[in-house]
């Protein structure tokens, strides 16, 4: 059964954060290497000095509490945009599984977490960039209620509005 906690600020959990930062970059062909790739002024962004105002992570763990997947959120600003930026008041999130998580219900189960973690949290909305070839990914996305809200190069921008009850 898995289990999703929050991320902790231990090198385990960054080590983990960073693995899943690396497999959250959806490049079929030719992918740099992962210290190549996450150390680029464009993805560097998304991990250096992880912890500040406005950024989340959880941890999938499976019965042997070893993770297997992680999403987070993080806020981002007009002068340092992610790829999935929206606006300085919606955090983009990201969300990453391994390879023998995937299929099984994991990534439905993080996001719908950090969805509500999102809404207690105060944000009205979360944006993400997806790559429309990631089917797989797209359909995950449309199903909990983003909606595509622009593009960015190859990929898509989509958002989720939150909605306060």
């Amino acid at each position: 059964m898995i289990q999703i906690r929050e991320f902790e600020q231990s090198e385990k959990d960054i080590e983990f954060l960073t693995d899943m930062l690396y497999e959250s970059i959806h490049m079929p062909d030719n992918k740099p290497s992962k210290h190549e790739l996450l150390n680029s002024p464009t993805i560097k962004k998304y991990s250096e000095g992880w912890g500040k105002l406005g950024d989340r992570a959880l941890i999938a763990v499976n019965d042997d509490n070893i993770p297997v997947g992680a999403a987070w959120y993080r806020l981002f600003n007009e002068n340092q945009k992610g790829y999935g930026y929206v606006d300085d008041k919606t955090p983009e999130l990201s969300i990453a599984l391994s390879c023998e998580a995937r299929g099984k219900g994991v990534g439905t189960l993080l996001m719908k977490k950090l969805l509500e973690a999102a809404s207690k949290d105060g944000y009205p909305s979360l944006s993400l960039s997806v790559d429309p070839n990631n089917s797989e990914a797209v359909q995950l996305y449309k199903k909990l209620g983003f909606i595509q809200c622009g593009s960015s190069g190859t990929s898509w921008t989509m958002i989720y509005h939150i909605y306060s009850k």
